[in-house]
């Protein structure tokens, strides 16, 4: 039943490309967390009245984080062929496109993060130095802790964004669904493989979403 309704689709060929689309996402999501904390601290720590207090360093910082965020992920790509064949060494397959990915979402959730460490009341950020605590204690013990909830909403809408990202790295050879949906189904005219590439990109959008509201909703004490 399932073969004559979807009569073009090779099963072995999904498989391989969602688990290509999980594995981009994953590893771009993991080091887009990491290096969009460190640069959203960066701006809030250095923005003014903070405790690194630096207009240069704030727009130096600033201007890389906007000028990334705003260059469209598809001619990103295109603009990091050399920079991703000398670390590479391929401009193909899932590992070519997790450069793009990350430099490409680091910038959209480090303006996240800046903005949920601004939600943080000023007084528990003043109480903490008061009490003498170093700038690594206020990081790890008030400003991480007090923002975390937002840092996880804001990192699963990172993450929803990212699987849209990898479809289109797939247009351009990067695998995963994209590529499949592109390559195997609308060159080739098989709406059938089009079709499920696009609901097994749902489903994961949709479990991100899921699993994101939940490890939310335990971290908001509020």
């Amino acid at each position: 039943m399932l073969e004559e309704l979807l009569p073009n689709v090779k099963w072995e060929k999904v498989i391989t490309a969602t688990n290509e689309t999980l594995y981009m996402t994953g590893i771009s999501v993991i080091a887009t967390f990491i290096l969009g904390i460190i640069l959203g601290l960066l701006l809030f720590l250095t923005s003014k009245g903070n405790i690194w207090e630096s207009k240069a360093m704030n727009s130096v910082i600033a201007a890389i984080v906007n000028i990334f965020r705003s260059i469209p992920f598809i001619i990103l790509i295109i603009l990091l062929i050399p920079f991703t064949k000398t670390i590479v060494g391929t401009i193909l397959g899932a590992n070519a496109a997790l450069p793009a990915l990350i430099i490409g979402a680091a910038p959209f959730y480090a303006r996240m993060v800046e903005i949920a460490l601004r939600e943080i009341d000023k007084g528990v950020i003043e109480a903490a130095k008061s009490m003498g605590a170093t700038t690594t204690t206020i990081i790890t013990k008030v400003l991480l802790p007090e923002s975390m909830p937002a840092l996880v909403s804001g990192i699963t809408v990172t993450a929803i964004a990212l699987v849209g990202y990898t479809a289109m790295a797939g247009v351009i050879g990067a695998g995963g669904l994209g590529n499949l949906a592109y390559l195997e189904g609308f060159q080739r005219g098989n709406n059938d493989v089009t079709f499920i590439a696009t609901v097994l990109i749902l489903i994961i959008v949709f479990i991100l979403q899921f699993i994101g509201d939940i490890v939310t909703s335990k971290l908001d004490k509020r």
